[in-house]
């Protein structure tokens, strides 16, 4: 049994996969997103707070997330090209920067809001 910290989770965990703290918090990663599993906030879409970052979380396969397991090469090859599509776009801008001799873009917290 492998245990994660909340970022190792969301690196890891594929379309059809449940995640689970020690104390039986479940989530499911789905195509639109983390939804809670169970208990009376199932169904609903995981807002990212504090108290998630301090948990170890397990994740695994059942019946119930496999639903979701039948379009995670789609899902996955959909996310591949959105990022392959921004990742060009930024080293085309990049290189237009440096061919007109602009210093190339710099992300910092006051050009990120």
């Amino acid at each position: 049994m492998e245990w994660h910290t909340f970022g190792q989770m969301l690196m890891n965990i594929r379309v059809g996969q449940k995640a689970s703290t020690p104390d039986g918090r479940t989530l499911v990663r789905t195509p639109e997103g983390l939804c809670w599993s169970g208990g009376r906030r199932d169904g609903v879409l995981v807002e990212i707070r504090g108290y998630l970052f301090s948990d170890l979380w397990r994740i695994f396969e059942d019946e119930e997330s496999s639903v979701w397991a039948a379009g995670r090469e789609e899902a996955e090859a959909l996310e591949r090209e959105m990022l392959e599509n921004q990742y060009e776009e930024l080293l085309s801008a990049f290189r237009e920067e440096r061919r007109h001799g602009k210093e190339p873009y710099k992300w910092t917290k006051s050009n990120s809001d």
